[in-house]
């Protein structure tokens, strides 16, 4: 009988060291959980972190014109918060998408969303060879850095620089519009008027394109908008040596009733035109395709002295033949106009003192450049008329493969703007980069 209450004396000491075993066992689980949740925690909070650096560092790097290096600068900011990609177990991927996969930003080409993913080993899952490691994800959506160069380049520095109604369309999708204007209505749109850009940005800290936007005006979401922006400014070009007593008549008086051909610019003949020094002719007035009239212009530069420029509709409905390597300058508040149903097409010369300038008028002259209804004007160079406001309306179509740079620009009743870049007119740079999403 004491043998077996020693016996089970020796079997309830091994059930409390069996108990005091499993108890261990359990509670090192806990704890291996306990570890693993709060590591994944840690990993949530830190990967977040990571992937809205990853955006700013990518948006910076792209919109600042070092699209090589974005990748690269938007892994090196995971890496010093954590996530490095260049490990050779359970590395760290940054995936850029743009425009995002989601969220507010899905259409939108000038946001860019970093996804930044890691596999995390876990140690209470790997014990039991089930999970030995969980995957932490977080995107995050960065936009407002630009490197925008400037084609449309508006001085007026109070009141609406830019008045678009009636259906008007501005496209310059790889280049950006600047008002200089501090007024709160610098640009405004109505009436289904649209400004597709890269950029439109408005000297005015007051602008809001909500204030500014009726009636179906819109700006594209595409379009990145900015207050408080730098004045654009380029530096007008010289205006050539000329003899004003030299300059000519209005060819068109040498020519009947209409019908006629000839030719006009530097070369062409004496009657009617004085060449000046190289190739620098000066008219008091110049009217380009009247009376169904065929007229060549030939390459050079043309000085309009204090009376007009016209475009009309010409021969075929060409208003002009030639108009290769051609610049127009302005003088003493010369005006120029592109009548109804013009068609010009004009190049600006590719060398010289005037490369890529097609129209020149001092900014002390304030004469309006009007291109009225139905008009298609086709020209590759630059209007330079820092102190003109110009109409482009009714119908419009114009496609000027350059820049504008005006005091003011007012379209209307469909009139349709296409430009592209061409010389630096002070490019807009918003190089500070924001987590939007």
């Amino acid at each position: 009988m004491e043998m077996l209450r020693r016996v089970l004396r020796e079997e309830r000491g091994q059930a409390v060291v069996f108990m005091s075993l499993v108890v261990g066992i359990v509670m090192l689980g806990f704890l291996a959980l306990a570890l693993d949740v709060g590591i994944l925690f840690r990993e949530n909070r830190m990967v977040q972190s990571a992937a809205d650096a990853a955006a700013v560092a990518y948006v910076e790097e792209y919109t600042a014109g070092n699209t090589g290096n974005a990748q690269a600068a938007a892994n090196a900011m995971a890496k010093l918060n954590g996530f490095d990609t260049t490990l050779a177990t359970n590395p760290a991927v940054v995936t850029i998408n743009n425009p995002p996969s989601q969220g507010n930003y899905s259409t939108a080409s000038n946001y860019y969303e970093a996804v930044v993913t890691k596999p995390v080993p876990t140690y209470f899952l790997r014990a039991f060879n089930k999970m030995p490691t969980m995957t932490v994800s977080a995107r995050a959506v960065a936009g407002g850095g630009l490197s925008s160069p400037t084609c449309i380049c508006l001085e007026g520095t109070s009141g609406e620089d830019l008045t678009m109604s009636n259906g008007a369309k501005i496209s310059a999708p790889s280049c950006g519009v600047v008002a200089d204007s501090v007024s709160s209505n610098a640009a405004g749109l109505i009436g289904g008027a649209q400004v597709n850009a890269q950029s439109l940005a408005v000297v005015s800290t007051t602008w809001t394109a909500a204030a500014n936007e009726s009636n179906g005006g819109n700006i594209t979401a595409a379009t990145k908008q900015f207050t408080g922006a730098s004045s654009c400014s380029p530096s007008s070009p010289a205006l050539p040596t000329y003899n004003s007593g030299l300059c000519t008549a209005d060819p068109l008086s040498q020519f009947g009733s209409g019908g006629s051909t000839y030719t006009v610019g530097p070369g062409s003949s004496a009657s009617y035109t004085n060449t000046q020094t190289g190739n620098v002719v000066c008219y008091n007035a110049l009217t380009i395709g009247a009376n169904t009239d065929k007229v060549t212009l030939n390459p050079g530069i043309y000085v309009i002295n204090g009376g007009y420029l016209t475009f009309e509709t010409g021969s075929g409905g060409l208003s002009n033949q030639g108009g290769n390597g051609v610049t127009f300058v302005l003088i003493g508040n010369a005006s120029l106009t592109i009548q109804n149903g013009a068609n010009t097409n004009l190049v600006a010369p590719t060398s010289g003192t005037y490369s890529g300038i097609l129209f020149v008028q001092p900014s002390s002259d304030t004469q309006p450049i009007t291109v009225d209804g139905g008009s298609s004007i086709v020209v590759n160079g630059e209007f330079f008329a820092p102190g003109a406001a110009m109409s482009l309306d009714n119908g419009t179509s114009t496609t000027i493969h350059s820049n504008l740079v005006l005091k003011t620009l007012n379209m209307y009743g469909g009139g349709a703007l296409d430009s592209t870049p061409g010389s630096n007119l002070g490019t807009f740079n918003q190089s500070v980069a924001k987590v939007t999403e």
